[in-house]
C-alpha cells in the first residue's frame, strides 16, 4: 500500500490550500484517515481526523479553518485549509488505517507535503 500526498505550496496569510492523499495497492477499505503536521523544531501534531462514517475531529488551533473529508470509492482523503496563518507552516502528513484483508489492519504514512504560509 502506498499513500500519495499532494497539494502543498506557498500561500500568503489568509490564503487557502487543498491537500489530498490517495491510497493505492491491495486495499479492502480505509478506516480512519488523519492529517498531521510537523514544523521545524516541533513535534508532529494531529490537525484533523475522520472516521470511515465521516465523523470528524480537530484541535482548537485549526477548528473552523480546516475541513477534512474523504471519498471512500477513491480511497482518498482531503484537507481543505482556509484562512491560513504563518504558524500553519509545516510539512503535512496523511495517515490512514488500511484494511488489507479480513484479519489485517495496518497503518500507513504518506510522504509529506510542504505548506508554507508567508507574505
Amino acid at each position: 500500500v502506498q499513500l500519495q500526498a499532494s497539494g502543498g505550496g506557498l500561500v500568503p496569510p489568509g490564503g487557502s490550500l487543498a491537500l489530498s492523499c490517495a491510497a493505492s495497492g491491495i486495499i479492502v477499505r480505509l478506516d480512519a484517515i488523519r492529517w498531521h503536521r510537523q514544523a521545524p523544531g516541533k513535534q508532529r501534531e494531529l490537525v484533523a481526523g475522520i472516521t470511515r462514517d465521516g465523523t470528524t475531529h480537530y484541535p482548537d488551533s485549526v477548528k473552523g479553518r480546516f475541513t477534512i473529508s474523504r471519498d471512500n470509492a477513491k480511497n482518498t482523503g482531503y484537507l481543505q485549509m482556509n484562512n491560513l496563518k504563518p504558524e500553519d507552516t509545516a510539512i503535512y502528513y496523511c495517515y490512514t488505517e488500511v484494511v488489507e484483508n479480513p484479519v489485517t489492519l495496518r497503518g500507513y504514512w504518506g510522504q509529506g507535503t510542504q505548506v508554507t504560509v508567508s507574505s
